[in-house]
């Protein structure tokens, strides 16, 4: 699991410094709608995703270690 996190966080990275980047050609309120409704939910819901992924990881070590 923990390599699907990392990637996951990995990809999260990259996606933020392209959406940087974007934002420097695109300044209207478009944009800045666009990254409210899309960009911005996104983002939080990963990180909340995130959160869960290694509260689960963390969980399904510790009930692995203890059928051990």
């Amino acid at each position: 699991m923990s390599a699907h996190i990392s990637r996951l966080s990995g990809v999260t990275k990259e996606l933020k410094v392209q959406w940087l980047q974007t934002r420097e050609s695109w300044r209207d309120a478009k944009a800045l709608e666009f990254e409210a409704k899309y960009m911005d939910e996104l983002f939080a819901s990963v990180e909340r995703a995130l959160t869960v992924m290694e509260q689960i990881d963390k969980l399904s070590s510790r009930i692995k270690k203890d059928c051990e």
